[in-house]
């Protein structure tokens, strides 16, 4: 690597360049992101809008003595390169790379493994309360975009900080922009910030010619100060952050970095919090992700030159079925409405959301709200389905159980990206949702196995009287002729007939489990036996029992989950004490880094051929021997 950023291995380097070197050096820094997100796929538009920001935050603070804590952490990238990963940077979000979000365990700059939003000004506040404690004077930064700001949590940590009154500097990126278009009365009141440079240089204007005037200016100025007030709520009405405590500074061009850097050095001066706030484009500097920011938010690998995907997808998807089928049963039934908490894109919402504006309801990053809303409208008489990705669904558990399961309203929960996710890693995996679903009461999950599947229970789902949950995964629908059979409430089917063992499978795992018996037969002439199990709660105990007796009680169930509390744990507990040989597959109870899902897979025996070899394993290892 030649140029500026070739010589810059740490923070520490970036602060002795000349001012004059930091625009060009934004620039090396935002080619680099282009084109291993192209290579790699990733969160590209979000990158490129931080670029400016990100070196003038290293240039102005001392890092890391002085800690900046990232919210979801998605817009970390030049913030990876600046901080001596630059040569690594190449394995971006690849198996045993580097994490597309922050990570702790990664580098001492990243102070939290992040992947949620609306929590960084909650982690920097106790950051800065543990350094005061200490008697430490260093200054702790957190950065939030404004979609962020529509998640409670973000106020919970703004509340708080204003009663402690602590040194913190929280950075506002307004870009105008979460995933899919900020909602709310907060980006209505950012729009009014962002026009209100009036106020601001006006106020500079004032204090600069008081100064000049000696004792009569400070005078006038006292008497300026206790105007202040009357004078914000005249140009800035609800100034929300300077009545939580904070000292409110900007707006600023986000792409000025001199700008910025005076900025964030003249925040230092502060010893109360103050809130920052910059201005920036979604995508800057490169064209198609400046137009379709949305497009370009998560996007697998792409040409540069053209923007278009490099394998576009030729099969539907889960997300496509889900919306689809969507759309045709609100055809029939106005009561349906759709919810989604800042992913219509990602969800499939998007045609409905176009289709019928007045029956869709982008709450913003707030999920746990979405729930409760979800809740009313219930209670009002109409179906809702809110779709959420399982790892996100995690946050509103409460609501799930409290405002769902216990008033048993009829919410219909469509948990995307269940299971392995892929290249978003930790944060991301869909892999716990079994394990904290099923033990609520009175709620109904059922897991298709493909598309089709998909299509029924969505459908049985919106007859219920009751909560229920629709858990499927990532990337493209499987199709199993075998699967169609009649959708009955709590039944699981047999799609293969066998007599030496059974394989018990769970939504897209069925995929797996059938080629599994295929190999067995064909290798081992084997019989084995596959049973669908398309509900998780009611889970089908009738058909675990026919399986055991059918096949000598060998039973392997197959999750995408991990182990503790997964289907597999459920299928356990309900035929403990019959004697049979039960045995799980499953994700283990870790968490899954970054990697290609089929790379993840094999990893965690979940293969085809894996689940061949723990059959033998298990049960006919003898055989096993004898045919080497």
């Amino acid at each position: 690597m030649t140029g500026i950023l070739s010589q810059i291995n740490s923070p520490a380097d970036l602060r002795q360049l000349p001012m004059r070197q930091l625009e060009p050096l934004a620039a090396e820094i935002r080619e680099l992101i282009l084109q291993t997100v192209a290579k790699n796929g990733g969160h590209l538009a979000a990158n490129l809008g931080v670029v400016e920001m990100t070196v003038a935050l290293h240039y102005a603070f001392d890092t890391p003595r002085d800690t900046v804590v990232w919210d979801v952490g998605h817009q970390c990238y030049a913030h990876k390169i600046l901080t001596g990963r630059r040569d690594s940077f190449s394995g971006l979000r690849q198996s045993d790379g580097i994490s597309g979000f922050c990570d702790a365990d990664e580098s001492g700059y990243d102070s939290f493994i992040t992947g949620h939003s609306s929590d960084s000004i909650s982690l920097a506040l106790g950051l800065a309360q543990a350094a005061a404690i200490d008697g430490e004077r260093r200054h702790t930064v957190a950065v939030i975009g404004d979609g962020s700001l529509t998640g409670g949590m973000a106020y919970e940590g703004l509340d708080h900080a204003g009663h402690l009154d602590q040194r913190l500097i929280i950075v506002l990126n307004d870009n105008e922009m979460s995933i899919n278009g900020n909602v709310g009365a907060v980006s209505a009141r950012l729009s009014k910030l962002r026009s209100a440079g009036a106020y601001t240089r006006l106020k500079h204007g004032l204090v600069r010619g008081l100064q000049h005037m000696g004792a009569p200016g400070r005078m006038l100025f006292g008497v300026m100060r206790r105007l202040r007030d009357g004078l914000k709520s005249l140009l800035l009405p609800h100034m929300i952050f300077e009545e939580l405590g904070f000292t409110y500074l900007g707006p600023v061009d986000g792409h000025d970095i001199k700008a910025l850097v005076d900025m964030f050095r003249r925040a230092q001066s502060y010893d109360e919090p103050v809130l920052i706030h910059l201005h920036s484009k979604k995508g800057r500097g490169y064209a198609p992700a400046e137009q379709q920011p949305e497009r370009y938010h998560g996007i697998a690998p792409f040409d540069p030159a053209s923007g278009e995907l490099l394998d576009p997808k030729s099969a539907p998807c889960y997300t496509d079925i889900f919306g689809q089928e969507l759309c045709e049963l609100a055809e029939r039934d106005e009561r349906i409405i759709a919810i989604t908490a800042a992913m219509a894109d990602g969800t499939g919402l998007l045609p409905f959301s176009r289709r019928w504006p007045q029956r869709f309801y982008d709450v913003g990053i707030a999920e746990q709200h979405a729930l409760g809303f979800a809740a009313g409208l219930a209670r009002g008489g109409k179906r809702p389905v809110v779709a959420v990705y399982s790892s996100f669904l995690q946050r509103a558990y409460d609501q799930i159980l409290e405002e769902l399961a216990l008033q048993k309203l009829p919410v219909v929960l469509a948990v995307d990206r269940a299971g392995i996710v892929g290249e978003d890693g930790k944060s991301h995996q869909g892999i716990f949702d079994i394990s904290y679903l099923r033990t609520i009461p009175d709620l109904t999950i059922m897991a298709p196995a493909d598309g089709e599947e998909l299509r029924q229970m969505l459908r049985l789902a919106l007859t219920l009287d009751r909560p229920a949950a629709l858990r499927y995964g990532r990337g493209q629908a499987a199709v199993i002729d075998a699967c169609r059979q009649p959708l009955q409430l709590g039944k699981a089917i047999t799609v293969r007939e066998g007599a030496d063992a059974a394989l018990i499978a769970c939504g897209h795992t069925l995929s797996i489990a059938l080629e599994a018996a295929i190999l067995l037969q064909q290798r081992h002439q084997l019989s084995v036996s596959v049973i669908n199990s398309r509900f998780i709660a009611p889970l089908d105990i009738e058909a675990l029992h026919q399986a055991a007796a059918d096949c000598h009680g060998r039973l392997l169930t197959i999750e995408e989950n991990v182990r503790a509390g997964g289907f597999g744990s459920a299928c356990a507990e309900a035929v403990s004490g019959c004697g049979y040989d039960l045995r799980l597959l499953a994700l283990p109870n870790s968490f899954i880094a970054q990697g290609r899902p089929d790379e993840l897979r094999e990893r965690a025996g979940l293969t085809a051929e894996s689940v061949a070899a723990a059959v033998l394993e298990y049960w006919f290892a003898n055989r096993q021997a004898d045919e080497k």
